[in-house]
């Protein structure tokens, strides 16, 4: 939704945007904010979706973003590459660059200096690419394997380091793992990744400057956490309550329900470790916290049962059969 109202707002006519309750939920004035900025009408409902995006004539505009977001970034460049002169956006902390690896693939204007990307007026030729698989999604496979001793290979990823620094974590939490970029789609590296056993899962500690590109990931690397000797801890992580779910309050009701320790402590997300006894728990309609919690279970000491597995489906189709097709226990699938 967000990267479309970048798309809409030089457009010549009027769109309205929605979508399901959790997308109504996010807000939108981050990104709503800098478009208007840059001459387009956006409007939002008490700043969430639905809203009303009238295209107009475009100025380039400086942003510097209040909460790092690879998704307002993206808007506000796709703005601006219909608008007259520079937009550049400023960062705070890195975030995915997807969006300038495409643009620079296709030919645009881009101009990348330290925390800054810029871009001017451009229109692509049409083009063909194939989307590698989401390196998101490959975290909760790798996860399973380091919980279940278990070596894999992932094929066909997309390999952009903006988005593999859960690996680096779960490197720090004793999870051995190798990269092999096998070719190139549209400016992304694309390969495989390969999992060696795992004797032993450790504590870590993310800070507020690592949070922000792992902050997908959270729920997983958490989910390994609740199986490591001591407590981990993810600070200022507030960016989480805005998601699917809220999900510093999802993780540490789940992990809770499993038989394990964990704390929300104002933005920060502590895991006590020591394992999970098993138990019940829901998923609540967030695709992140289904998976996390069914790669945790796979640790505990009994059977568990995660009801809305379904939800996985959003953003992996075919998870839980992929997991039993690896050899994990599911019933009732």
């Amino acid at each position: 939704m967000r990267l479309l109202c970048g798309v809409l707002a030089a457009a010549p006519f009027a769109s309205v945007l929605t979508g399901d309750p959790s997308l109504a939920a996010r807000p939108m004035e981050r990104v709503a904010a800098p478009l208007r900025a840059m001459g387009a009408s956006v409007e939002t409902a008490d700043g969430h979706a639905p809203l009303r995006v009238r295209g107009g004539a475009l100025h380039g505009e400086p942003f510097i973003p209040d909460v790092p977001s690879a998704q307002v970034k993206s808007a506000v460049l796709f703005a601006g590459l219909a608008a007259d002169g520079a937009t550049s956006v400023h960062e705070a902390a890195p975030t995915r660059d997807h969006t300038e690896r495409a643009l620079e693939a296709l030919g645009a204007p881009v101009e990348r200096d330290g925390a800054e990307v810029r871009v001017r007026r451009f229109q692509h030729a049409g083009f063909e690419g194939r989307v590698p698989g989401d390196p998101s999604s490959a975290a909760f496979l790798v996860a399973a394997a380091a919980l279940t001793g278990s070596a894999i290979t992932i094929s066909g990823v997309g390999l952009n380091p903006s988005r593999l620094r859960f690996l680096d974590v779960m490197e720090r939490m004793g999870v051995t793992t190798r990269r092999m970029v096998e070719g190139w789609e549209l400016g992304e590296p694309v390969g495989s990744i390969e999992v060696e056993p795992c004797d032993g899962i450790r504590a870590i500690r993310v800070e507020p400057d690592e949070l922000p590109l792992v902050i997908d990931e959270v729920p997983v690397l958490a989910a390994l956490a609740a199986h490591a000797g001591a407590d981990s801890w993810f600070l200022d992580a507030a960016e989480l309550r805005v998601k699917e779910s809220d999900r510093l309050v999802a993780v540490t009701r789940c992990i809770r329900d499993l038989g394990g320790a964990a704390a929300d402590e104002g933005n920060d997300l502590v895991i006590a470790g020591g394992g999970l006894e098993g138990g019940r728990t829901a998923a609540s309609g967030d695709h992140r916290i289904a998976m996390a919690m069914a790669v945790a279970a796979l640790g505990a000491c009994r059977p568990s049962r995660i009801d809305g597995m379904d939800a996985a489906d959003i953003s992996f189709p075919g998870f839980v059969a992929t997991l039993g097709g690896l050899g994990a226990r599911i019933e009732g699938a």
